[in-house]
């Protein structure tokens, strides 16, 4: 695995070797380290490169003078200097030793001494290897290799000392757990579960940002399972841990948080759908969510079957409520929302007796998530039933059909009324305003019901409409 690692690092000598000469001409020590040492023993380096040193940050900074493309000193408060060399990001910190606040996880930053004491305040052994320079010499001393081709996740000391200096390090165990796909060391689950709590110091905007991580990881399913398991779900993501609801005495219903978990990854495995293809987070949250509703709108009745129903309009304010509460952008909260909140509307379709305008209007109101509703409702079947499954399947290819017959002859994706506003209050002779608004509505719902009209038409219904509304006989 280290032989790899050297292979890889071959591929960006261009970077580290000339780092390592000019920081060691100033009698300095300079190492990659972290993720990029990890994931070059993993066969794969990427262009955003760490590295640690004894330099000073006024040194890093000097060093770099005539080297870098570009720098910048952000980060200079925790010891970083930022550069860009050609098509690699660098960033370079002083060794650091830091000391926590018990009440927050913002640490006292003092700069220390040895690139080992550097290495012991990391999260995790597989992100507490280093490569020196120059020379390309591994160093490694709490066993992240072992680790590394185990696929374990195990801390560089004691997890709880880990986690009380930094609670954030429990969300990005789970995370690493899903990028990975690696197993979880049992004395960090159980510091994980004892240590939930002090999630809650973190800030919104930090734990929705390795949220949104884990959820686009290669294996969600391992994360999530690990954030419901230890108890960090609880604090950060409630809705999904209510999912696993007792089944009734008849066994009439799913497993609602097995079957999100697996909507989920059929979501997935369906992304190449999707216009940018994946991974796709507003879609694979929605597969997440789309459930939520389930356990506050769960009825039993007296044949002993259970209900949900509504429990898509439910689902979607729990939806807003919990993104806004994670810091989401309105965009996204938008787009989740309306996808939880339609994602039963294909089931009203039976064998396909909708009309045309039915059709129209489940199209205007998908909106632009219209690609992502697709595959949000085609994963949401998770039957074992196949002949079930098939018929659903051929409904959904059915439905998927006559949406591309009309946005063919009627532009469905930007329909509007046979009148613009313009013409409307030339022919009813208003000025901007209400009625105005209606009107236009009205045409529009026109439109939904029977398609396109010729202007004559447009403008006979917009008369007889008027003349309705204002009580008088047309013509008048």
């Amino acid at each position: 695995m280290q032989q790899r690692a050297l292979a890889a690092l071959d591929a960006i000598a261009t970077v580290t070797d000339e780092l390592g000469s000019r920081f060691a001409a100033a009698g300095e020590q300079i190492a990659l380290v972290g993720g990029p040492v990890r994931d070059a023993m993993l066969g794969r380096l990427h262009n955003d490169l760490d590295f640690t040193t004894s330099a000073r940050p006024d040194t890093t900074e000097r060093l770099l003078k005539g080297w870098a493309d570009a720098t910048w000193d952000m980060g200079r408060a925790f010891g970083t200097i930022g550069a860009r060399k050609g098509d690699y990001q660098v960033e370079i910190t002083t060794y650091r030793s830091e000391e926590y606040d018990a009440a927050s996880r913002k640490p006292t930053v003092d700069f220390g001494d040895t690139l080992a004491g550097d290495l012991g305040r990391r999260d995790f052994t597989v992100n507490s290897m280093a490569v020196t320079l120059p020379g390309n010499t591994v160093e490694d001393p709490f066993g992240g290799v072992v680790d590394l081709a185990h696929g374990l996740l195990r801390t560089p000391g004691r997890p709880e000392d880990s986690f009380s200096d930094d609670p954030l390090r429990m969300m990005r165990a789970a995370r690493f757990a899903a990028q990975l796909g690696f197993a979880v060391d049992p004395a960090v689950v159980t510091a994980m579960t004892g240590m939930a709590g002090r999630i809650e110091i973190v800030s919104a905007e930090r734990v929705r940002d390795e949220l949104v991580k884990l959820v686009c990881a290669p294996y969600p399913r391992r994360g999530l399972t690990l954030l419901v398991e230890t108890g960090l779900a609880d604090h950060v993501l409630p809705e999904l841990p209510a999912l696993a609801l007792e089944r009734d005495e008849h066994h009439r219903h799913k497993d609602v948080y097995e079957h999100t978990l697996m909507v989920l990854e059929q979501s997935i495995e369906l992304e190449d759908r999707l216009p940018g293809g994946g991974p796709d987070f507003v879609s694979r949250f929605a597969a997440l969510m789309h459930d939520v509703g389930k356990p506050r709108t769960r009825r039993f009745q007296d044949d002993g079957t259970v209900t949900f129903h509504h429990h898509d309009v439910v689902g979607a304010k729990m939806t807003r409520r919990r993104m806004k509460a994670l810091r989401f952008s309105n965009d996204e909260i938008a787009a989740v929302t309306r996808l939880v909140e339609l994602h039963l509307r294909f089931h009203g379709y039976g064998a396909g007796e909708w009309t045309d305008s039915a059709v129209r209007r489940y199209v205007r109101d998908a909106g632009d998530q219209l690609e992502r509703l697709h595959v949000l409702t085609r994963a949401d079947c998770t039957t074992r039933n196949r002949r079930k499954a098939e018929r659903l399947r051929r409904t959904y290819n059915d439905l998927e059909t006559r949406i591309e017959r009309l946005a063919e002859e009627e532009e469905l994706a930007s329909v509007r009324p046979d009148l613009d506003g313009n013409q409307i209050m030339e022919i009813l002779g208003l000025p901007p305003g209400r009625e105005v608004g209606e009107a236009y509505r009205h045409l529009l719902e026109l439109r939904m019901d029977h398609g396109p009209m010729s202007e004559e038409r447009a403008r006979a219904a917009l008369l007889e409409w008027w003349a309705r509304r204002q009580g008088t006989p047309e013509g008048t």
